[in-house]
């Protein structure tokens, strides 16, 4: 562990991390570490891998020579504008593993919230206010869950005792070992069904805007869509026109981050949470788990692992 061939002679790898803290999490690798925020200069010299710190914001890639970098380890599950600015010949791996549980438990957390009206109680307490009002409940409501990737799985796990009908929609129509995965051409009939959306499917092409009027439109009246997708899969301007007739709880947003001024910080019915899903005491040993798995892969020759992206 932690040596690499190089014309015949072994050499020891060279790793570059984000901050200090990681040197003490490595240092038992026989590394040689150095640390980079990748803000200034990249070091001279080959980099073995690169630990990317963890930022959504790709544009600093731009400034990385890519001949003298093997692999770079991102800490987030998306690469968003990671193919627009890395340069020629790099290799950005994502952080599969990660992030998943604890999104799916925030996506679980904001349709709770959203359903119970924490938003509202939230505002009361705020105000010393004790006024008591029934809320909906996710017992007995049918949720679909849109898209069943990583973060897909994890909430229909924790989605299992909460006694909801869970309505499970792919990319095209399948079954699995869970039962039946619905196909997104299906959303027309499927949607006046749903009480509540998760929304989890990885940003393409397909699937930005996909929240839009007439997704929303065919949505029954206080259903609850909550999105911890990505930010541009839902129109945020097709958002405000539908509520209060339907609520919205969401963890990412187009633009992020919101202004001061934007009309979501005051619409009725909406849960904000400044895209937060990774960032629990869960992250820190999975990612070192991740970082270690790479290593090991880099030291025996082998190809990285969870490459996302190759330019």
């Amino acid at each position: 562990m932690g040596c690499r061939r190089d014309e015949g002679s072994v050499t020891r790898m060279r790793v570059s991390v984000p901050d200090a803290d990681w040197l003490d999490s490595l240092s038992d690798l026989g590394l040689d570490l150095l640390v980079w925020d990748t803000q200034g200069p990249q070091p001279d010299g080959h980099l073995d891998l690169v630990v990317w710190p963890y930022t959504l914001e790709p544009s600093a890639m731009a400034n990385v020579d890519t001949s003298r970098v093997g692999a770079i380890q991102g800490q987030s599950l998306g690469y968003d504008g990671v193919a627009d600015h890395l340069p020629a010949g790099g290799v950005f791996c994502n952080a599969v593993g990660v992030h998943e549980e604890s999104t799916a438990e925030l996506a679980v957390t904001l349709a709770l919230a959203s359903a119970r009206r924490l938003d509202q109680f939230g505002r009361q307490q705020a105000s010393s206010r004790w006024q008591k009002s029934w809320t909906s409940s996710l017992v007995d409501k049918r949720v679909m869950l849109l898209g069943v990737g990583g973060i897909g799985r994890e909430v229909a796990a924790r989605l299992s005792g909460f006694g909801c009908e869970l309505i499970r929609v792919g990319t095209t129509a399948r079954d699995d070992e869970h039962g039946h995965v619905h196909g997104s051409d299906e959303l027309p009939q499927l949607l006046p069904q749903a009480e509540v959306v998760i929304v989890a499917v990885p940003l393409t092409e397909e699937t930005t805007g996909l929240i839009d009027d007439d997704f929303l439109s065919a949505l029954p009246d206080d259903a609850i869509v909550v999105n911890v997708a990505r930010g541009k899969v839902a129109d945020t301007d097709a958002v405000l026109r539908a509520v209060p007739r339907i609520r919205f709880a969401s963890d990412v947003f187009d633009p992020e981050p919101l202004s001061d001024e934007h009309p979501l910080w005051s619409a009725p019915h909406v849960i904000i949470t400044p895209h937060v899903g990774g960032m629990t005491s869960a992250m820190r040993p999975r990612i070192e788990r991740v970082v270690r798995r790479q290593i090991e892969a880099l030291a025996a020759g082998e190809e990285p692992i969870n490459v996302a992206v190759r330019t």
